[in-house]
């Protein structure tokens, strides 16, 4: 089975449209202000409404209260929810709303892989650096070694630091079922370039794990 991809932070429809025609299988929307790919529920329905059906669409949030979530989804219909959170809250929002949650952890050591999953997913991500005013999409690059063997009972994504030059090599190391992008697949920070998406969504489904 080809393994999944996942282009994050769309803000324009060029990059959208790149998307759904070289065949992600989903796109994700930052709902965090503090994002230099920050969009409105209001510009995410926009951008959503370009297309029926194609890929799933997927929310970010930072530690969000209910009443965002509610408010996000009035204006877009996201099919999944990502969010930075605790274990309980993201199992309290998975009940609340009624969508898969997938939980992001951060990760330095192979002591912080996750040894199970409170929702849908686990993504697999670096650990901020401590300067950092968000807790992921900061182009920073995991060290794939600490995944070597690394084979969870649910299903995981791989992010941090992937681009066309890289993410075969990275499948190829951690066996990873799906991959997240952003920053890799962009010509100016949320700005996205539709050739580096056609050549990153060809190079992951081409893959073969070790």
């Amino acid at each position: 089975m080809p393994v999944g991809v996942k282009i994050c932070g769309l803000t324009e429809a060029e990059g959208f449209d790149a998307c759904v025609t070289h065949g992600a299988d989903w796109v994700g929307f930052v709902f965090f202000d503090r994002s230099p790919r920050f969009v409105t529920p209001e510009q995410a329905a926009v951008l959503s409404r370009r297309t029926v059906g194609g890929p799933e669409r997927v929310g970010l949030f930072v530690e969000p209260d209910d009443a965002s979530i509610e408010s996000t989804l009035r204006h877009v219909p996201l099919d999944i929810l990502q969010i930075y959170a605790t274990d309980e809250r993201a199992r309290h929002i998975r009940q609340r709303f009624g969508l898969p949650v997938w939980l992001s952890r951060p990760v330095a050591t192979r002591a912080d892989l996750p040894l199970s999953c409170p929702v849908e997913r686990i993504l697999v991500e670096p650990r901020p650096p401590n300067n950092a005013t968000r807790p992921g999409g900061n182009a920073q690059r995991l060290d794939w070694s600490l995944l070597k063997n690394w084979q969870p009972p649910f299903d995981w994504m791989l992010a941090g630091g992937l681009n066309v030059d890289t993410v075969a090599d990275a499948i190829r190391t951690t066996a990873a079922p799906a991959v997240d992008v952003s920053s890799g697949v962009e010509k100016a920070p949320g700005i996205k370039d539709p050739e580096a998406i056609a050549r990153f969504i060809a190079h992951a489904h081409s893959a073969t794990a070790r």
